[in-house]
């Protein structure tokens, strides 16, 4: 995929969003095909590290207690839940919704997986939120950095999904590298590469769509 071609569709696509009164974001229409999405293996589910971020917070929400805990606090996580508060969380589904809703990556020490899996699975699994594990190898702090740059791509069943690429304030090359990013990752997902990708869409909040393959 030629970066100069993702570089024109992006910054066709921003010049032809009116101005708006709030910050629009940069979006990616993907359209798959030549593939059974009622499989499993050939549904997107990762989390990618984009270059240069999507210009806007990701919340993070970390499950730990003591020195990790306090790490996590200190590395700028929004929120930092002590285990004892994890069943408190499965008592207040409605807490645990909007929570869920309101973060992006959840973070926990491998020990509570667990008893997140019973109590907050039903919340986070649909939503493809389960927390990232720590395990005593990894360190929080490095975690929580990745994650402010990372993006969740999920398909599911279905064969065109969108995903949030960037903020209309950035500049296009960047978003294009961030684009390239992800069409990178989706080639070498699959066997075929691009072959099973139908076209790819670029579009700001409110504006048109520009074809980008």
């Amino acid at each position: 995929m030629e970066h100069e071609k993702i570089v024109t569709a992006v910054k066709e696509a921003m010049e032809k969003s009116p101005q708006r009164k709030f910050s629009e974001s940069i979006d990616l229409a993907i359209n798959l095909k030549n593939l059974d999405m009622n499989q499993p293996q050939n549904r997107l589910d990762e989390e990618i590290i984009l270059p240069n971020g999507v210009g806007k917070q990701i919340k993070i929400a970390v499950f730990a207690k003591g020195e990790t805990g306090q790490r996590a606090k200190a590395a700028g996580a929004d929120y930092v839940f002590d285990p004892d508060e994890i069943n408190v969380l499965g008592e207040d589904k409605t807490k645990a919704k909007n929570l869920a809703e309101e973060v992006n990556f959840f973070i926990a020490e491998s020990a509570y997986m667990p008893l997140i899996g019973k109590t907050l699975g039903q919340v986070l699994g649909p939503r493809g939120k389960m927390p990232i594990p720590l395990t005593s190898d990894k360190d929080i702090v490095q975690i929580i950095n990745k994650s402010r740059n990372s993006i969740k791509i999920r398909s599911k069943d279905k064969m065109t999904f969108h995903i949030s690429v960037g903020k209309k304030e950035m500049p296009p090359e960047k978003i294009s590298e961030n684009i390239d990013t992800i069409i990178n990752r989706i080639e070498h997902r699959y066997e075929r590469g691009l072959y099973n990708v139908k076209s790819i869409y670029v579009k700001t909040t409110m504006g048109p769509s520009v074809r980008v393959i």
